[in-house]
Order: C-alpha cells, then sequence, then structure tokens
C-alpha cells in the first residue's frame, strides 16, 4: 500500500498487537510511546495515519491532537479506554476522524485504518503524483502533499472531512456540487437519507474561510453548493 502509520500509546502490548496486524496489510509502522515522541514523529516522519492513544505520559492524546491539527489534516483515529460518550465527542470535536474504545478487536483496527486510508488518499482511480500539485482559488491554496489549505499563507485548519470537501471543490471552482456528491466525498460512505452533517459542515467550512458566509462556498438553492472563482 506505501501507507505509513504512526502508533502512539504508552502500552508496548498494544502498539505490538497493533503492529503485528497492520503490517500483515502492508502497512510501514512507526511507533511512539508518549504524547511528546508521538508529536515529534509526526512532525518529523509525515505519516499518512495515527492512531493516537488519549491517556498518555509527558502530553496526552488530544493535545497532541490540538498540535497536530495546526499543521496537518492527517486521518487520526483515536483509542480511548474509556467507551463514554463525551471522551469521542471531545476528540472528534478537536478533529479525529474516528474512534476505538479499547479493549478492541484487532481486526476492527485494522478495518478502520483502511477505511480512513480510503477515504482519505485513494478516491480509486487518482494517482498521487497527479494529486500532489498546489491549487490555488482566489486567495486559497491548498498543498495535497501536506493535506492543509492557505489562505493569504495563513494555515486554515481543518478536519479531514472539512479538507476533503474543500478539495473537491477546490479541484473543480465553479461548479456545483451536489449534497450527495459533498457527502460520499467527505465522509466516504453511500449518502441515503438526507443528512444535517453537509449544512453544518459547510457552515463551518465558511466559519473558517471569511466572515462573510457566501464569499467562497455559495447555495445554489434546489442544487447543492459551489466555489466561487
Amino acid at each position: 500500500m506505501g501507507y505509513t502509520i504512526l502508533i502512539a500509546d504508552d502500552e508496548p502490548e498494544i502498539r505490538n498487537l497493533l503492529r503485528l496486524y497492520l503490517e500483515n496489510e502492508n502497512y510501514q509502522i512507526i511507533e511512539a510511546k508518549d504524547g511528546r515522541e508521538a508529536l515529534s514523529l509526526l512532525r518529523e516522519k509525515k505519516p499518512d495515519l495515527c492512531l493516537l492513544d488519549i491517556m498518555m505520559p509527558e502530553m496526552d492524546g488530544y493535545h497532541v491532537l490540538q498540535e497536530l491539527r495546526k499543521e496537518s489534516n492527517i486521518p487520526v483515529i483515536i483509542l480511548s479506554a474509556k467507551d463514554a460518550d463525551s471522551e469521542k465527542i471531545l476528540g472528534l470535536n478537536l478533529g479525529a476522524d474516528d474512534y476505538l474504545a479499547k479493549p478492541f478487536n484487532p481486526l476492527e483496527a485494522v478495518a478502520r485504518v483502511n477505511s480512513n486510508i480510503r477515504r482519505f488518499y485513494a478516491l480509486g482511480t487518482r494517482e498521487k503524483d497527479q494529486m500532489s500539485a498546489e491549487i490555488k482559488v482566489k486567495d486559497l491554496t491548498l498543498d495535497p502533499d501536506a493535506c492543509a489549505l492557505y489562505k493569504n499563507g495563513e494555515l486554515i485548519e481543518l478536519s479531514s472531512v472539512e479538507y476533503r470537501i474543500m478539495e473537491l471543490f477546490m479541484r473543480h471552482p465553479g461548479k456545483v456540487f451536489t449534497k450527495q456528491q459533498i457527502y460520499e466525498q467527505g465522509w466516504g460512505e453511500a449518502y441515503i437519507v438526507a443528512d444535517n452533517n453537509i449544512m453544518v459542515c459547510i457552515s463551518k467550512l465558511r466559519a473558517k474561510l471569511d466572515d462573510d458566509p457566501a464569499a467562497y462556498i455559495r447555495t445554489i438553492r434546489g442544487l447543492g453548493y459551489r466555489l466561487e472563482r
């Protein structure tokens, strides 16, 4: 597959278990035993996905995630020993893409990694080198290699879902996309019924891009949304 996964967990047994199953899927694995080491490796090695434990010494997973989201939008799956909804919600609100509650089935962990890699990178038919060139629309710049969006050189912090939607818009400025197209690009799942998540996500994107909600992303009533040229 050619993808590198960072496993950040202070429990050697968890790291070894995940390494065993993920290497069997041909992923390259790097490991961190605490939050500071994880953040250092994220910056230095630039892995394609991170499995991030919440309760770690030196720096907890929430702080690692907050710092990471200032620089990168790679997929992050949080690992939590607690199955409380509050833990999951906090992690997701800080920019995580998925979560696993300990103890977990390693096959489920592999399935979630595969799903996030597929949604974020593969997009099926496009090669990496075709995707790597920077894209500029107005004063926005999308850097596919870093999975980052900039406005006038300033990084805009996005979740992975928001990044994928912005990538869709910026590769096709002026094109109207339906809710179904946006949902399937952003969440990587089939769009079956009307989903309020799209409207919420578009609203968040607009707020991050400009004070004027229609400055970049315009609603085309009855059809969908488009990025203004």
